[in-house]
């Protein structure tokens, strides 16, 4: 008979702590802790940077359980994720260029609000774009994306690197893992080769109403819309400069600034950030934990002429007046 949801986790906590020979309190499960996904924290092991937590998708390992994975091929595939966390070391020692070479193929960039995680970016190689920083990561398991660390500054500094030139392997790697995906209002499903110069296009609709942008993935799509290419291709089908709303962490909504309506932009921006403001409001008062899904509260323009991505400004009208010096005077 296959164990209840609950039953399993708890089942493949006990294996866990007797694998790894840790403590009660270093194995500990939360519903919805992170992007609203059911998480088994392992207190795994402790470094300079201070202990480190490993997030385990549970949901998805019971999945795998009941399409006939066993208890023992779970509990160890975790384990086996584990001691890869564990080469997080590597980091906190010495490195050379040749480290580098060696890790490289494993950088990849998520997209973070700068202000939920300003605390966290002090050390870590990142690229700010109005109020989002593109942060670069370490990939640990090719199955979970929150195993991972990130990438410091002083990496760079040993491997003698520039971040201008680790931001690009990165965004080359993501772009890999999870390649970009629209969603368009004709086909109202996600898919279409859009990238490659074929004869894919976009309808006036599309144009007016914005079409989804994402990755295969959907995890932490918006990183999609600072791949190599992407903007420039968009621009291209749209066959104008592009209007940018990052309606959450997974995906942005792109507009054409020739076709589409900037004040019903501006004022879907101002619902979703008021509704985002007002559920944060709701669940710390009834001391609920708040999911942060809001990547962005500004509105991104892109310019085909300069290829370049940045916050809306709004153009400043001014007024002369012509004055009579004699009269003044």
């Amino acid at each position: 008979m296959k164990l209840g949801y609950l039953e399993f986790v708890e089942v493949l906590r006990k294996q866990l702590l007797n694998a790894l020979h840790l403590q009660e309190q270093q194995i500990f499960f939360k519903k919805k802790a992170i992007d609203n996904k059911d998480r088994l924290f392992v207190d795994a092991f402790e470094n300079l940077s201070g202990k480190q937590l490993c997030g385990i998708d549970v949901k998805d390992l019971y999945e795998r359980y009941m399409e006939g994975s066993s208890m023992e091929s779970i509990s160890y595939s975790v384990q086996d994720e584990i001691e890869k966390l564990k080469t997080v070391g590597m980091l906190e020692g010495e490195m050379t260029p040749d480290s580098y070479q060696k890790i490289r193929k494993y950088l990849f960039v998520k997209p973070l609000n700068k202000k939920a995680h300003s605390l966290e970016l002090e050390d870590a190689v990142h690229k700010d774009v109005g109020d989002i920083a593109c942060v670069v990561y370490m990939m640990l398991s090719n199955t979970n994306a929150y195993f991972c660390v990130k990438i410091k500054n002083q990496h760079l500094k040993q491997w003698k690197m520039t971040k201008e030139a680790v931001m690009e392997e990165a965004l080359k790697n993501t772009c890999q893992m999870a390649p970009p995906l629209i969603c368009t209002n004709d086909e109202n499903k996600w898919g279409g080769s859009f990238m490659e110069n074929g004869a894919f296009c976009l309808s006036k609709s599309d144009k007016v109403m914005g079409v989804r942008l994402s990755t295969n993935t959907k995890e932490y799509g918006a990183i999609s819309v600072f791949y190599p290419g992407v903007l420039q291709r968009l621009a291209q089908l749209m066959g104008s400069d592009l209007y940018i709303l990052f309606t959450s962490g997974n995906e942005s909504t792109i507009y054409s600034a020739n076709e589409s309506n900037l004040e019903d932009i501006k004022t879907e921006l101002n619902e979703m950030v008021i509704e985002y403001r007002n559920a944060m409001v709701f669940k710390c008062r009834n001391g609920m934990v708040f999911e942060e899904k809001l990547l962005s509260e500004e509105l991104y323009y892109y310019s085909r002429i300069e290829d370049k991505i940045s916050v809306y400004m709004e153009k400043v009208k001014v007024n002369f007046t012509t004055v009579n010096l004699k009269e003044v005077h």
